[in-house]
């Protein structure tokens, strides 16, 4: 995300997001819940999942979605998740990386937050013994630099599809990206499966449901929610930066406008793939990459 602001630019902001409340509702439309059966799932008995948390940075809530609050400072998550399968394990996300501070600086001054910087995901992985050869690639929700700073000092293959190879092409934002990944296997995926949980394109990672990528283009060109469904019948979706808070899908609150305009290459693309998220609530368990609450439910990879 990174959008906290400082001095008089954060009050100006502040100002335009209230004269931008005055004139449009926060809450979108209610979606109709999804009433139809769940898409069929075979997870193998060892299939698990874990969260690896690389840092933290600071940011206020009225950034993040309509109607938070002005002094509500929040912890943004930076947490890559593994997801293990006897077909090989993938990572969703990178987290921060060993050189996240260099990454940082690559920002805009009035996008570089405060954060706190934890263990990277290799090093985490390394802690337990985590056999390396296992990693089949690492699937990112979309290129920015927080979603990719990891990627520094893991030797795995970068899961891309074709939108999200044209948008690290020519984005600005995607230059950590272009930098971190300079080295790396591309690993290069369509979506060449039928429509998904409203959703209208996916691919079925290992062909047994268990783990699907769906297209959710629109905060970048080819940005993606990952469904990951556990033995037992849990399941996940793990949305990006469709919304950056479970506010974005409990009050069905999108990002103010000023940061639509300023975060999101296609709000009205977000905002349809985050109404197909709401009608999902209930249903599965959504995991927005920046809420450090919505990520509670996973077990971390420490402990296991």
């Amino acid at each position: 995300m990174s959008y906290l602001l400082g001095g008089v630019a954060l009050a100006a902001l502040a100002a335009a997001i209230a004269i931008v409340r005055s004139f449009r509702p926060a809450p979108l439309p209610a979606p109709e819940p999804w009433a139809g059966p769940l898409p069929e799932a075979v997870p193998p008995p060892t299939m698990a999942v874990y969260q690896l948390p690389t840092g933290t940075y600071e940011n206020r809530a009225f950034l993040a979605y309509r109607g938070g609050a002005f002094r509500d400072r929040r912890r943004f998550a930076a947490t890559a998740v593994l997801v293990r399968h006897p077909a090989g394990d993938l990572l969703i996300d990178a987290g921060f990386g060993a050189d996240v501070d260099a990454h940082l600086a690559t920002m805009p001054s009035y996008r570089r937050t405060p954060h706190e910087a934890g263990a990277t995901v290799r090093d985490q992985l390394r802690a337990k013994g985590y056999d390396m050869t296992r990693l089949r690639g690492v699937v990112i929700t979309h290129a920015h630099w927080d979603h990719v700073s990891g990627l520094d000092s893991l030797d795995a293959p970068v899961w891309l599809n074709p939108a999200e190879a044209r948008y690290v092409a020519r984005a600005r934002d995607a230059g950590v990206f272009r930098h971190v990944t300079r080295h790396h296997e591309i690993h290069h995926y369509t979506f060449d499966g039928p429509p998904y949980l409203g959703f209208p394109a996916s691919h079925d990672v290992h062909g047994d449901g268990s783990v699907v990528i769906v297209e959710a283009g629109g905060h970048t060109d080819g940005s993606v929610v990952v469904f990951v469904t556990l033995p037992g019948g849990r399941r996940y979706a793990f949305v990006g930066d469709l919304t950056w808070q479970t506010e974005g899908v409990t009050l069905r609150a999108e990002r103010p406008k000023v940061l639509q305009l300023l975060a999101d290459v296609d709000p009205a693309r977000v905002r349809a793939s985050l109404r197909r998220i709401i009608a999902l609530a209930g249903r599965v368990h959504v995991v927005p990459a920046h809420d450090v609450r919505a990520h509670d439910p996973i077990p971390l990879w420490s402990e296991s």
